[in-house]
């Protein structure tokens, strides 16, 4: 399981960062339908704050921003889960898929946690020095939450990610 799958994977809803059932069911190797039997045989491990039913709206706002066919097409309402929720289903699922991607999905949350608080900081921070080793360590976190995914194409590819302070640039030049 490689760390970039599954912050692909991850969203915002209800201003929490989760993974909605069917994403969690590809990266755990299981059908969505195993998910949610996992879920309905073990109420106790999924207290308020792991798991939650997105509303009509929010499945509508899911489908119209990430293009989910799974969502889109299924008569149930997808769940969401907190890192929370998707830690517990690791207690639930015994393979070592389930271990691997749960260690993955730990990652890319602590991950997006740090950038956040990252950025956050930047914000408040007075000093040139401190700022700048702000927006370098914001700069390693992205570079790390993209992954190789970057791609080539004729002599050089560049991107850039602006937040509020932060602005991260990366540019991949091909070899002669």
């Amino acid at each position: 399981m490689k760390f970039s799958d599954v912050v692909e994977k991850v969203i915002t809803i209800r201003e929490q960062k989760v993974i909605l059932d069917s994403d969690a069911a590809v990266l755990y190797g299981v059908e969505t339908m195993r998910i949610n039997e996992a879920v309905k045989n073990n109420p106790d491990k999924f207290p308020s704050g792991y798991i939650f039913e997105l509303s009509p709206e929010e499945k509508k706002e899911v489908i119209e921003n990430f293009d989910n066919p799974k969502i889109k097409f299924s008569p149930a309402m997808p769940k969401a889960f907190t890192r929370k929720g998707c830690y517990m289903l690791a207690t639930i699922l015994k393979s070592p898929q389930a271990t691997e991607t749960t260690i993955a999905i730990i990652e890319a949350f602590d991950k997006l946690s740090e950038l956040q608080e990252t950025v956050a900081e930047l914000s408040q921070a007075p000093e040139e020095v401190k700022q700048k080793a702000l927006m370098q360590k914001g700069g390693e976190v992205i570079a790390e939450l993209i992954g190789d995914n970057l791609k080539t194409s004729e002599e050089e590819t560049s991107f850039e990610i602006n937040f509020a302070l932060l602005k991260f640039k990366h540019t991949v030049r091909r070899k002669a």
